[in-house]
């Protein structure tokens, strides 16, 4: 790690493009930077143990830039300001992947789980001649975002591509920069020559909720879940866009591994295709070379302490900081994986046990019609309090008038209630067996509700705008919070 006294040395005495000496000093005092600031960056967003004060951070990173806007060749794929956004893209291109990323089979109760560890002890009965085999497992959280690959060569970042179909995806390397908690360059020593990890890119409960509330206060349109919020980040053509998004990555796997060395592979048939021999050696091993792991992935002798755990996470899910879907089981064994093999999509050693729905059924009362900066009405159904998904909702979106068409819903209905994402309330569906005969239609207002200004809906529009602009007490006070965001004017107070 990085001195505190060459810490003070780099902050007291930047170097200055006018120099004499600048761009002989300028090689040494970069490699400085980059390492320190790399260090600073792992210890903020993977160990939640900064080394510098923010003030300092920013005096360094502008040194940084500096350097390199002065002298661009000394731009590396590991430099900190890759995360600020390279240029935007036309399009995106295709990435062939070297093996496939396949999909998972899924188990919904705790039979379905015995029966699936059965099947695997079946198996390798037959191979083995062995009378019984207890399989241990690795259980993690299965995060509810998006999975990507990422590959590196020679410790360094060199490209990073969505799942796709499987076979190939597309290339989102300058995005996945972007994000803090993947490392451009590996920590320690003894990678292999080129190391492809898959993780999953996802956004936090409350990073999410903060999202929606900045794009709420510049009426944008609002993301429906965390998992579409983070695939829509990297998807987006300006790698500037997906830097200013909250995304996390966590890996949970390896892929195509390459040591370039024979003598590895002599000692051991497994040796060139993995980085330990087991599942939950290769995550603490990724942990030490610096990527952010999942605190809560558990090793497990057996299926019943692997069911058992799915008790305890399913409790513990409302009270963490992300969503999750369900849990990943793994064998553990490597050599156990290779003799269990793959079918045709999915691997025979694991399985993906999902969550049951979380959803409520209560009674829609009415609708209230919210007007935004735009002078865009939403639709907000007004329900009987009901407790779905760790909380009480009594509002949920209708988000236009087309999804109230779409549900065919109507004021008295009885109505089920599904947290999207477990985040945002949503009405998933009408009990139209229970409507009663004086349930009410919904009907679009021909009237502001806020300033009675006629509304209009254009035909290539889902959306429906009061005509009253900043006459609109509604518009003008969102036009004001508008005005003075952080995204506009940035005025404290």
């Amino acid at each position: 790690m990085t001195s505190s006294k060459t810490i003070q040395q780099l902050l007291a005495h930047p170097l200055v493009a006018s120099d004499k000496h600048f761009k002989l000093d300028a090689k040494e005092r970069h490699a400085q930077l980059v390492q320190l600031i790399n260090e600073h960056n792992y210890h903020y967003y993977v160990l939640d143990d900064p080394i510098l004060p923010d003030a300092d951070y920013d005096q360094l990173f502008r040194q940084l830039v500096d350097i390199e806007s002065a002298i661009p060749e000394l731009l590396t794929d590991d430099s900190p300001s890759r995360r600020v956004g390279a240029a935007p893209l036309a399009r995106f291109e295709s990435i062939e992947h070297k093996l496939p990323m396949l999909s998972l089979d899924n188990a919904f109760n705790a039979e379905e789980l015995r029966a699936f560890d059965q099947r695997l002890k079946d198996r390798l009965r037959e191979d083995t001649d062995s009378v019984d085999t207890v399989i241990d497992y690795v259980c993690e959280p299965k995060l509810d975002g998006v999975a990507v690959s990422i590959t590196y060569e020679n410790g360094v970042l060199v490209s990073a591509a969505t799942r796709g179909d499987g076979a190939s995806g597309e290339n989102i390397t300058e995005n996945v920069r972007t994000i803090n908690t993947v490392p451009l360059k590996l920590r320690g020593s003894g990678y292999p020559a080129v190391l492809e990890v898959r993780g999953e890119i996802y956004i936090s409960s409350a990073d999410f909720e903060q999202l929606n509330a900045t794009a709420a206060a510049k009426d944008e349109k609002p993301f429906v879940n965390p998992r579409n919020a983070a695939a829509g980040s990297l998807r987006q053509l300006d790698p500037k866009i997906t830097a200013q998004r909250p995304l996390t990555m966590c890996v949970y796997s390896t892929g195509f591994i390459d040591y370039q060395t024979s003598p590895r592979v002599a000692k051991n048939k497994l040796a060139n295709s993995h980085i330990a021999d087991s599942h939950y050696k290769t995550i603490q091993q990724l942990a030490e070379w610096g990527f952010f792991t999942n605190t809560e992935v558990k090793r497990l002798d057996n299926i019943d302490q692997a069911i058992e755990y799915c008790s305890v996470l399913a409790a513990k899910r409302p009270t963490l900081s992300y969503e999750i879907d369900g849990i990943v089981f793994k064998v553990d064994s490597f050599l156990l994986q290779a003799e269990l093999g793959f079918v045709s999509r999915a691997p025979r050693w694991a399985i993906a046990y999902k969550f049951p729905a979380e959803e409520a059924i209560t009674k829609l009362n009415s609708v209230d019609w919210q007007v935004g900066r735009t002078g865009a009405l939403t639709p907000v159904a007004k329900l009987e309090p009901v407790f779905v998904g760790g909380v009480t909702v009594s509002n949920a979106t209708l988000h236009n008038v087309d999804e109230i068409q779409r549900l065919d819903v109507r004021i008295g209905d009885t109505v089920v209630v599904r947290r999207a994402g477990d985040v945002i309330p949503k009405l998933a569906r009408v009990i139209l067996a229970e409507r009663q005969s004086n349930a009410e239609i919904i009907k679009v207002p021909s009237q502001c509700p806020e300033c009675q200004s006629p509304v209009l809906r254009l035909e290539d529009e889902a959306v429906t705008r009061c005509t009253g602009g900043l006459l609109c007490s509604a518009q003008l006070k969102e036009s004001i919070k508008h005005f003075v965001s952080r995204k506009a004017m940035d005025i404290d107070g």
